[in-house]
């Protein structure tokens, strides 16, 4: 693990989406081959005064961060580029759009559109079973099922087997949830998305991609119409 220099380049922030800059300006760091994989970042102090920010809006880049798993605070220790990040564009990019809601909806249609329709060929009865306890347990939710909602999405990403998709589908739902907490949502219904999350299911257990596909783009489309970004 490199010892930390002085010489490291970053520039001031200004006030406008502050912690997006931050984020980019750590990011950059890694990008310019500055640090590297594994390698410690300045500590907070250092880094507030290198981008003259306070310690909330850095917090508030390091915890974006570490929910995609870019960085990870070690206790008493500080904290660290992940090992393996250098190999993970998919988590950087993700990072650096953090805050464009728009850009992430997108992804997830571009992405969770071809897994479904994946999933009706390869989804286990376990998983099956699965997917309808969540919708049971959504419909028995009492305030926030957000964390249900997003299982439901896993279910059928990781059903597929494949690696790959794998570690595609976490951060970006992880990124989705994590820009959703600074959104409203218009009309949010339950019923509604439980109706939706219930269609999904039948294509699947028929093993039928065109309609899981259909579904799930239905789903997702009526998703984007209740944010207001």
């Amino acid at each position: 693990m490199s010892e930390l220099r002085k010489d490291l380049n970053m520039k001031t922030v200004k006030r406008k989406t502050l912690s997006n800059q931050v984020i980019e300006q750590i990011i950059d760091l890694l990008m310019s081959g500055q640090l590297k994989a594994g390698d410690k970042l300045p500590s907070e102090m250092k880094l507030m005064d290198m981008l003259n920010v306070s310690r909330p809006v850095l917090r508030e880049a390091l915890i974006s961060l570490e929910t995609l798993g870019v960085v990870h605070r070690k206790t008493r220790e500080g904290t660290f580029f992940t090992d393996r990040v250098g190999s993970e564009p998919y988590r950087i990019m993700l990072a650096i759009s953090i805050g464009d809601m728009e850009s992430i909806i997108e992804t997830r249609l571009s992405q969770e559109l071809g897994l479904v329709a994946l999933a009706a060929e390869k989804i286990s009865e376990l998983d099956l079973k699965r997917l309808e306890e969540n919708i049971t347990a959504m419909e028995k939710a009492e305030g926030d099922y957000t964390e249900i909602d997003r299982e439901f999405h896993r279910i059928i990403a990781f059903s597929g087997s494949n690696p790959i998709t794998e570690g595609i589908i976490d951060p970006l739902l992880n990124m989705y949830d994590k820009t959703l907490e600074n959104i409203p949502l218009k009309n949010r219904d339950k019923e509604k998305t439980v109706q939706q999350h219930r269609e999904i299911y039948e294509a699947l257990k028929n093993r039928d991609p065109l309609a899981a596909h259909a579904s799930m783009h239905k789903h997702l489309v009526y998703v984007r119409e209740r944010l207001s970004y």
